[in-house]
Order: C-alpha cells, then sequence, then structure tokens
C-alpha cells in the first residue's frame, strides 16, 4: 500500500483513489471550496498527485490531526472564519476511500443539507442483528438498520458549533454525524446510498471498484 500504508494513494485504473474522489469534486458545481485532510507525512505524495491530477483546481491542503474526528474538525476551523461569516452554509465531509460516490451523490447530499440540515447517504443493512448488554438478541425492524456512507452533509454554523462542543465535552464520534447528533439541534436525513459507493479497506475492494469502472 501507498505511504505507509494510506490507501487513498492506491492505484484504481492507473489513478490514485484521491484523485478519482478529487475528480468528482471538481466536477460538483456547488462545491466553491475544496479542504484536503492529509497526514504531514503524505505530504510529497499528495503534492504530486495534486500536480499530476488537479493542477487546475483550487485545493486547500491542511494537516489533520491522529483521529478522524481531530483531522475533521481542523478543517471546520479552518473554515471558521467564513462559517461565522455566513459565506459558507453548508459542509460537506467525504472520504478519499470512497472513489466511486460520484458528482450525483454529492449534489444528493448538499440538496438534502439545504432541506433539512444534515444529510447522510445510508443503505439497507441486511442480516445485522441488534444485542443488549445481556447479549441477547433485540427484535429490530430490518428497515431500522442501515448502513452509512459519505459524502455527508451539514448546515455549516450547527455542525462547527456541534464540533466546538463535541470537543470540549471530550466525545469523539466514529463519524461526522455523531457529533451532529449528539451537540446540535438538527435534523439528519438520509438519502440513498450506492452499492457502488464502496470504500475501499480490502484487496477484493479494489478488485470490485475496477470491475464497477468497466
Amino acid at each position: 500500500m501507498g505511504s505507509e500504508g494510506n490507501k487513498v494513494f492506491l492505484p484504481l485504473a492507473g489513478r490514485s483513489l484521491l484523485s478519482w474522489t478529487l475528480t468528482a469534486v471538481s466536477e460538483t458545481p456547488e462545491f466553491e471550496r475544496t479542504i484536503l485532510v492529509i497526514r504531514p507525512e503524505d505530504r510529497a505524495l499528495v503534492d504530486s498527485i495534486l500536480e499530476r491530477d488537479a493542477a487546475d483546481n483550487a485545493i486547500e491542503v491542511i494537516e489533520g490531526g491522529s483521529t478522524r474526528h481531530e483531522s475533521e474538525f481542523n478543517a471546520l476551523k479552518h473554515l471558521a472564519a467564513d462559517i461565522e461569516a455566513e459565506s459558507i452554509d453548508v459542509v460537506v465531509v467525504h472520504d478519499a476511500a470512497r472513489p466511486l460516490a460520484g458528482v450525483d451523490m454529492m449534489r444528493a447530499a448538499v440538496s438534502v443539507a439545504h432541506e433539512f440540515g444534515g444529510a447522510v447517504p445510508a443503505l439497507p443493512a441486511a442480516g445485522l442483528v441488534r444485542v443488549n448488554a445481556e447479549g441477547e438478541i433485540c427484535a429490530v425492524p430490518e428497515r431500522d438498520l442501515v448502513r452509512v456512507q459519505t459524502p455527508q452533509a451539514f448546515r455549516a454554523q450547527p455542525l462547527l458549533m456541534a464540533f466546538e462542543a463535541a470537543v470540549a465535552a471530550g466525545f469523539e464520534g466514529t463519524d461526522t454525524a455523531a457529533s451532529v447528533e449528539n451537540f446540535a439541534d438538527l435534523t439528519i436525513r438520509t438519502f440513498p446510498g450506492s452499492e457502488r459507493n464502496l470504500k475501499v479497506t480490502f484487496a477484493h475492494d479494489l478488485s470490485l471498484a475496477e470491475r464497477l469502472l468497466d
């Protein structure tokens, strides 16, 4: 794997996963700014990818933290002045390890966030069950269980305030929506995710992504 195991640098049809993601972002007309959060040790590799595959795009590169939550908060702090000035109304967060999200899903996230406050793509979680503290299986209708994906989108000011409150409380969410759910009075709506929008975690995921491109 590339750069000490960072899967966003893995090749997919001659380009890195990161490159595919940046293409979708750059082709989404609603997006006015792109913030790329990276590990410090990945700077040289990221610069080479941007020079080769995204030279015409204005991409702001910042360093992340030691966790996903810290990295997202760093991005929000980078945007804070414009969020507070209300020149940014919606923030979209996406994982570059999902290279096939595509423009339509990016646009759907923005649209749903504008309408309701928060937007998360989701798919039915067939075959999953809920277990209580005693290890007993709880009867949960299958429609109540979903697999969430990214891009996730939220109204900017409530999102920033939620992360500030989460940091003050020592809370770290597993995804962006977790902080909003716990620290913001914001409605989060799901919208249809896609099996095509897979997260590349294992070697077979990369093989599947290649087949989906054919």
